[in-house]
Formats: structure tokens, C-alpha cells, sequence
């Protein structure tokens, strides 16, 4: 009997305006084309279609001193498997407010059974979204004041750096 093969699974990685992690970004788009590249050595097909997803074509980082340039606009992703958030600096409410257009999407997507990932401070905005009520989370400690008052519905935990 034939095993079924693996359908590649769509991996999102956003881009958002302002000032993201760029380590973020590139070492998760990395380490993913990695796992690509290990099956190819193998002879075997690849896991992974992984596309750096931004609100425009050319997405100014650090105040402009880095530019990146998506993949594909999130109007062209219809269906992911895996949304990853990067640390997004600065103050979180703008931070929020210039990338509020992807919110709709990943509450779309996540309803459709996609899986969320958010690194660092990337939590507030994977909270802004209210997936997350209810829910543990982690971020920076010294971002866990500033993150309770702007969302006490969900649970941060102070001891932990992963959650589920």
C-alpha cells in the first residue's frame, strides 16, 4: 500500500510597516527553506512553501534604514497553514494601528485552521486580534506591565518564555 504524501504546508511570515525584528523575519524564512533544502539533499520534496506576506510591495524597516519586499501581498493569500509574527518595536498602539489591516486575515485564516506563532513582543499583536483571550501567553518581562493593561482578558505568565 502506497503512503500518502505530504501536502506542502503554506507558511506565512508578515511583514508589517514600521520597525519589526528583521531577525525575526529572515532567520524563520531561513530556517524553513533549510528544512527545504535538507529534503532535497534527501531526494524527497519539500515541506514548506514559505512566502514573506506584506500590506505593499516594498516595506521600509528601522526608520528606513532596511527595505524588504515581500513575496506576495496579503490580498494574494488566500490559504495558510502557519502565520508567523515577528517582535514588532516601538510603541505597540501604533505599531497595532499601522498594521491593523492584517488583523481580519489572521482572524480568517486562524478560523480556517491556520496555526499562529508570535515571537517576543509580536504577542501584542497576535492579542489585538482577541484570539487570545482567555488564553496563556508570554512576551518580554519588560513588557508585561505595559501588555496586561492593554489586554487583561488574556492570561500572561511572567515564568515562561513559550507557550502553547
Amino acid at each position: 500500500m502506497k503512503q500518502a504524501e505530504n501536502p506542502i504546508r503554506h507558511i506565512s511570515i508578515i511583514v508589517p510597516h514600521g520597525h519589526a525584528s528583521l531577525v525575526n523575519i529572515e532567520g524563520t524564512h531561513q530556517i524553513f527553506n533549510g528544512v527545504n533544502n535538507f529534503c532535497k539533499s534527501m531526494g524527497k520534496p519539500p515541506l514548506f512553501q514559505v512566502q514573506l506576506v506584506g500590506l505593499s510591495h516594498e516595506t521600509r524597516q528601522t526608520h528606513g534604514l532596511f527595505t524588504i519586499n515581500p513575496e506576495v501581498l496579503l490580498t494574494d493569500v488566500s490559504r495558510t497553514d502557519l502565520i508567523i509574527i515577528p517582535a514588532m518595536h516601538g510603541d505597540q498602539k501604533s505599531a497595532i494601528a499601522h498594521n491593523e489591516a492584517f488583523i481580519p486575515w489572521i482572524i480568517q485564516q486562524y478560523s480556517n485552521g491556520a496555526e499562529l506563532a508570535s515571537f517576543c513582543i509580536g504577542a501584542f499583536f497576535l492579542a489585538a486580534t482577541g484570539l487570545l483571550n482567555g488564553r496563556q501567553c508570554a512576551t518580554h518581562w519588560m513588557h508585561a506591565h505595559e501588555f496586561r493593561n492593554m489586554y487583561p482578558e488574556v492570561l500572561l505568565v511572567d515564568d515562561k518564555i513559550m507557550t502553547e
